[in-house]
């Protein structure tokens, strides 16, 4: 049974050779007929030389170069695209998640016959910021796409290739992967796993906070539920406020005092305008993106020994 094992590059140099060594040593284990796919998402350092060189020394390498970066998700499905086992084993580059965790994710996809075996951290790995803002990050992806999704997920995961197949038949171009995994289905079994902490994490609070809105708006419409939801009890609020008014009005002959009250709710309305009318122009700036149907990414060259 060929194995496929795909993963990115990015700032990924000092990982390369170790990385090829331990996968390479763990699939002889598993099978003789394998391949490994290193995706090039336009890194600054020199992991394409360092690739491109095990290319040439071990045939069981192919080397996909993209053009730039096009980001960590998009990366791993075009690696995905040029998998051709029977079963793929997908996973980061920089040692954090250890290649030989192919060995038990494989004996669980036999026992079980699930098409998806992946990892699930027993404690989020780095420091108390990381761990903070990561578990803060998928609790409210939870809460707000009403997806019963796994917390703590690794990149890690051997799939099926019917489950791959079915995973690339999404060409969406915001692409948020965990989410897409989820939605793909099948049967899908998690593992425990120990994560390790080699490097920092590239995914800073920026981009957290990006990815977040990114998937949020791609697989829930909550947000704008909850507009309408916030209107509605905004009207009704003001409704009865103003009955109010006209009855103490109408009884006491008398004009309501309050100006400071007057302007606070000027600028809560108007800053609650705003923000409804900013998650609205998200919405309408991915819908732009997804009908313009620009390519995932652009693919500069292959390097096969």
């Amino acid at each position: 049974m060929k194995i496929s094992v795909v993963a990115t590059l990015y700032r990924s140099a000092d990982y390369i050779q170790t990385f090829h060594s331990r996968v390479t040593e763990t699939l002889q284990k598993q099978t003789g007929d394998y391949e490994i796919i290193l995706v090039n998402d336009g890194s600054p350092d020199n992991s394409l030389d360092i690739a491109k060189a095990l290319a040439q020394t071990d045939t069981h390498v192919m080397v996909v170069d993209l053009s730039k970066n096009f980001g960590h998700h998009k990366a791993m499905m075009t690696g995905l695209s040029y998998a051709s086992g029977e079963r793929i084993f997908l996973i980061d580059s920089d040692l954090e998640e250890e290649p030989e965790w192919l060995v038990p994710f494989t004996q669980t996809m036999e026992e079980t016959g699930c098409d998806v075996v992946y990892g699930v951290q027993k404690m989020r790995k780095g420091g108390l910021f990381e761990r903070l803002s990561g578990a803060i990050f998928w609790k409210l992806f939870r809460f707000l796409s009403r997806i019963d999704f796994p917390e703590n997920p690794t990149t890690a995961r051997l799939m099926t290739k019917r489950f791959v197949n079915a995973l690339l038949q999404f060409h969406e171009r915001e692409i948020f992967i965990h989410g897409l995994w989820h939605i793909t289905g099948f049967d899908q079994r998690p593992y425990t796993v120990t994560k390790h902490s080699s490097s920092e994490t590239t995914y800073s609070l920026s981009r957290k906070l990006s990815l977040l809105t990114n998937s949020i708006v791609s697989f829930s419409n909550a947000p704008l539920i909850m507009i309408f939801e916030c209107g509605l009890i905004i009207f009704v609020l003001s409704t009865g406020i103003s009955l109010w008014l006209f009855l103490r009005w109408l009884f006491n002959d008398s004009p309501v005092a309050g100006w400071a009250s007057v302007m606070l709710s000027v600028w809560l309305l108007g800053g609650l305008i705003i923000s409804f009318i900013g998650i609205v122009g998200i919405y309408l700036s991915k819908i732009y993106s997804e009908t313009k149907q620009r390519p995932l990414t652009i693919v500069r060259d292959v390097f096969k020994g």
